[in-house]
């Protein structure tokens, strides 16, 4: 189906994202410094950016071919990675089990199947990083960003490598500059941490959502890409620029050097290990502690039928956010609570939950639109590892920093959410095939 023949059948709950849209950059002019400086040209490049990256993976015969080779990629390594973990943990690893199998869906392990992925992509990352292949991605995205939505050289670099690199790891590439950023470009940067993922877990969240989830290696990739400009957006609306900064240069010099391949595959397998141990060990706590809280609030009895528990309570709380992103009614409370599992618990979680509906569970409409609203670091978790990484590298600056963190946590989130409304303003004939 051609683009113009899918913009005709644009339909009420495309209309409700347009809305929702306009809502959330209402909310952020709420938080605004200036309310007087509204940057209508950030708006228009910002959305530019989002609709045409989608057009592009979307919408055009060829883009057919490029979501199989993003796909095609993504299986491949997979099935590398469990090739290597089947070698070091053997059964464990989804190798020959020993034993019979009476229920294969009981032998997917989380912990086996999904977090090696990180700590293969870390190290591939790093070396792609060291034959400057990973530099070139990025230095396109920076000149992309520096031009179409105003940035300076140096917050233009630190947000385009965020995309790949993670929230403070993108700093290094940077750090000769933090102390002379602008506060306005520093939470910039501390909004678009939260609002996107690393590279490093993109893979992984591929992977949970790939059987429920068409073209699920394109939308994730898309939905932390898209996001950037949207926190980018909501950012300089609350706090906005008030020096000429976008004709600043671009300097790509780094101090992120590795001595040599095997060098930078060494530090990117520790790297990965660490995140990988970091993302285990905060499920294992985070699920625990809310397993404690629903504990606590069953001894309050069933409230409309149902046992009491935090996540009916998060449905309830962030179900208009649903709404407005362009769920439909009748979806809006799992929508909701999901979005709350996100906020509380980090978004492999909500991502874990998500995955694990049937598609006959929810519409695709639902799930796609979810995918890009979970999509991003903003959770509490993530706050205290910004806080502790920007501290790190500008010490003198942590007033500030902590001034300005929960700001940048309703900016990423928003951003997220802002991203799937752009999404669902959009044509579903862009995204699914109707048989």
């Amino acid at each position: 189906m051609s683009f113009l023949n899918s913009v005709s059948q644009l339909s009420w709950l495309n209309a409700q994202s347009l809305l929702g849209i306009v809502v959330f950059l209402f909310l952020a002019w709420l938080l605004s410094e200036n309310k007087k400086r509204f940057p209508f040209g950030l708006l228009v490049g910002a959305l530019g950016i989002q609709i045409g990256l989608i057009l592009i993976l979307f919408a055009f015969p060829a883009s057919h071919s490029l979501l199989s080779a993003i796909t095609g990629g993504v299986g491949a390594l997979a099935a590398a990675t469990s090739n290597g973990t089947q070698f070091v943990f053997g059964y464990l690893g989804g190798g020959a089990q020993p034993f019979e199998v009476k229920n294969p869906n009981s032998m997917f392990v989380f912990a086996m199947q999904v977090l090696p992925l990180i700590v293969v992509l870390s190290a591939l990352s790093a070396l792609l990083w060291h034959w400057h292949v990973l530099r070139w991605i990025i230095k396109g995205f920076g000149i992309l960003f520096q031009k179409t939505i105003g940035l300076g050289g140096a917050s233009s670099l630190g947000v385009s490598s965020g995309i790949f690199l993670g929230n403070v790891e993108s700093l290094i590439l940077i750090k000769a500059y933090l102390d002379r950023l602008s506060r306005s470009e520093l939470f910039v940067l501390m909004s678009v941490g939260l609002a996107n993922v690393a590279g490093s877990t993109m893979i992984a969240y591929v992977m949970i959502l790939s059987k429920v989830l068409p073209d699920a290696a394109g939308h994730v990739l898309a939905a932390s890409i898209i996001s950037t400009p949207a926190a980018v957006l909501l950012a300089r609306i609350i706090i906005p620029e008030t020096k000429a900064i976008a004709a600043e240069p671009i300097n790509y010099q780094s101090e992120l050097i590795y001595d040599s391949s095997m060098d930078a595959i060494t530090k990117g397998t520790a790297e990965g290990l660490n995140i990988a141990l970091s993302i285990a060990a905060i499920l294992v706590v985070m699920v625990s502690l809310v397993s404690v809280v629903n504990m606590a609030l069953a001894g309050f009895g069933p409230v409309a039928g149902e046992p009491l528990s935090l996540e009916r309570i998060l449905g309830l709380v962030f179900a208009p956010l649903a709404w407005l992103m362009g769920i439909e009614t009748r979806e809006i409370l799992v929508a909701g609570k999901l979005l709350g599992v996100k906020m509380t618990l980090t978004e492999f979680v909500a991502f874990i939950q998500l995955g694990a509906i049937p598609p006959e569970g929810m519409s695709e409409r639902t799930r796609l639109l979810l995918t890009y609203a979970l999509c991003g670091f903003a959770n509490i978790g993530s706050v205290g590892i910004s806080v502790s990484g920007f501290s790190v590298l500008m010490p003198d600056r942590r007033g500030e920093i902590m001034n300005l963190i929960w700001k940048a946590l309703i900016v990423g989130f928003l951003a997220t959410c802002l991203s799937a409304a752009v999404i669902g303003a959009m044509p579903e004939a862009l995204f699914f095939t109707k048989e």
